[in-house]
């Protein structure tokens, strides 16, 4: 289970971090290396969630998704200084509960 969350959550950070570089780059006039270092690190997010031991694409994907709600609403907060308010936090709940549900439901 810890496994399952730390990939999840690197997956997250390199998604959101190579994301905001290639946004800074595109959007904030920053130099053409943000834009590259970006891109290379949203290969490896490609990459990261393919290591889960889970066996299906959608399922993982599904998660992660959650995951990434979550992660959002912290980089929003600690990185672009904008304060969730009390429905950001009821949704990134929401999201985790769906989260656990999707992978640790009894399944035959």
């Amino acid at each position: 289970m810890f496994a399952a969350i730390f990939l999840f959550i690197i997956a997250g950070i390199a998604e959101i971090g190579g994301g905001y570089l290639v946004w800074l780059w595109l959007r904030e006039s920053k130099p053409l290396t943000y834009g590259i270092a970006g891109s290379l690190i949203l290969i490896a997010y490609g990459v990261i969630p393919t290591l889960q031991n889970f066996s299906t694409f959608g399922r993982v994907y599904a998660a992660y998704g959650g995951v990434f709600v979550i992660l959002a609403v912290l980089w929003g907060w600690l990185v672009d200084k904008k304060t969730p308010d009390m429905y950001d936090w009821l949704g990134a709940g929401i999201c985790l509960i769906g989260v656990s549900v999707m992978l640790w439901a009894p399944r035959s």
